[in-house]
């Protein structure tokens, strides 16, 4: 297992998204061009399937030097306020473009720390995008929380409001940990805050977690692990650390040699997985744990589990608005991503225009080739179509695969590529085969984590 992981640990995409950000057009579409993708999708899919919405909500207290996340640190809550009118003034944007009232099919609230706003001002979010709006059946509704800053009073609103998905950064409970990554919560707050939850109405509970943080040990995670299943959690996202100090300085306060790597690093994800499975729970997709009664675990039985920007989700929808700075919106056949600075994202408002800065229309290849880098993320198998194979990469791609069989990572058949069991620590890297504009434009300098 050492030298596979030597062998196959290397830069690489983590796949929420084909292309990936890096390999978008240099040019992002016109204003014009998007709006009628957006207005095509949703006309032909709002009555039947509805739309999903990510808001981003950007702004923290405090830097958690693990994140690779779009943040904006301050301790001034006079900023939400504007912030609230300027997602809102998107969103009548957006309405503008469908015409008829949006189905709304989910609703996802990320950061940044949403609970760093008010109770009374994320009332007032999403009671002005309800005013404007149906919820559809089976419609999921969540949040991303601190286990710090997440009061009754928040769960109270928003559980009213239709949320009944809560997530919570937990990360891990070790103290030395904790303390080089600035991100300290006690086992006792999350605790308080998973059971209010739980007594709230809240009917799924997911914990993030991660492994290969600095200082990190088997010790913590087993003592993680173990304070993680007292607690049972519904679900549980376990994500490997992304190190990309180039992108987010925060993480130069600890260096490589803090990091555990390689067998050491898979050695702590395959120990919480034996801890969580003693426990009830499934593994989902590559780095997400289920117990059988949660929404994602029935997904994955029923082969309709989906991966977006946000992870592994139970529902999908052909069109994802993003409200927020550096949120990505996504219509299938294209992507844009609003501007990363807050002061941007309000000048793009004030011209009454969406503020996004980048984006990428696929191009029939990418189409297909996005088609089976999910089906291998989400299914960890896929199926193509004899005419498929006159697509050039495709036919490429199967070159690339047989070193994947040969080391029994993978099965080929006649259009059809199944991973096996044993290949999930590999799944990034099998997917990478398939990444055309990777093969063709390899990076100069490093811009994707590790994929181990």
């Amino acid at each position: 297992m050492n030298s596979m992981l030597q062998k196959y640990n290397v830069p690489g995409p983590r796949y929420t998204s084909y292309p990936t950000v890096p390999y978008w057009d240099k040019v992002p579409p016109s204003k014009i061009a998007w709006q009628e993708k957006v207005k095509s999708v949703f006309d032909e899919t709002n009555e039947k399937d509805g739309i999903s919405l990510y808001i981003h909500l950007p702004f923290c207290e405090s830097l958690c030097t693990y994140c690779g996340c779009n943040t904006r640190i301050t301790v001034n809550h006079a900023v939400e306020s504007i912030y609230i009118d300027a997602l809102l003034k998107e969103w009548k944007i957006y309405l503008s473009i469908f015409k008829d009232k949006p189905v709304l099919k989910e609703i996802h609230l990320g950061g940044g720390t949403p609970t760093f706003f008010s109770p009374l001002n994320l009332q007032k979010l999403i009671q002005g995008i309800f005013a404007t709006s149906e919820i559809g059946d089976g419609a999921e509704f969540g949040f991303e929380a601190h286990p710090n800053s997440t009061s009754e009073k928040h769960l109270k609103i928003l559980f009213d409001l239709g949320f009944r998905r809560l997530s919570l950064g937990v990360q891990d409970f070790d103290p030395k940990v904790q303390e080089i990554v600035n991100r300290i919560q006690t086992f006792e707050v999350v605790k308080s805050v998973t059971e209010q939850a739980r007594k709230t109405g809240f009917t799924s509970v997911n914990y993030d977690l991660i492994y290969g943080l600095p200082f990190q040990k088997k010790k913590s995670i087993v003592d993680t692990i173990e304070k993680v299943n007292q607690l049972k959690p519904d679900r549980i996202a376990f994500y490997s650390y992304a190190h990309i100090p180039w992108v987010k300085p925060g993480q130069r306060k600890f260096t490589e040699a803090d990091l555990p790597v390689d067998l050491e690093k898979r050695e702590l994800y395959e120990t919480g997985k034996k801890l969580l499975a003693g426990n009830g729970y499934f593994e989902i997709g590559m780095d997400h744990f289920s117990l059988p009664q949660d929404s994602l675990f029935l997904a994955e039985q029923n082969k309709t589990l989906h991966r977006n920007f946000m992870g592994y989700t139970p529902t999908y929808t052909k069109l994802l608005v993003g409200l927020g700075v550096s949120s990505i919106s996504d219509c299938w056949s294209g992507f844009v991503q609003n501007a990363k600075v807050v002061e941007e994202y309000y000048k793009g408002l004030e011209k009454n225009e969406l503020p996004f800065f980048k984006g990428h229309l696929l191009d029939p290849e990418d189409l297909i080739l996005r088609k089976h880098i999910l089906n291998l993320m989400c299914r960890f198998e896929t199926s193509w179509e004899e005419s498929e194979m006159q697509t050039e990469f495709l036919s490429k791609t199967l070159e690339k695969l047989v070193e994947f069989e040969k080391d029994g990572l993978v099965k080929i058949s006649p259009f059809h590529l199944k991973i096996l069991e044993n290949a999930k620590p590999f799944v990034r890297n099998i997917c990478m085969a398939f990444d055309a504009r990777l093969w063709r434009n390899q990076p100069q300098t490093q811009i994707f984590s590790s994929t181990i």
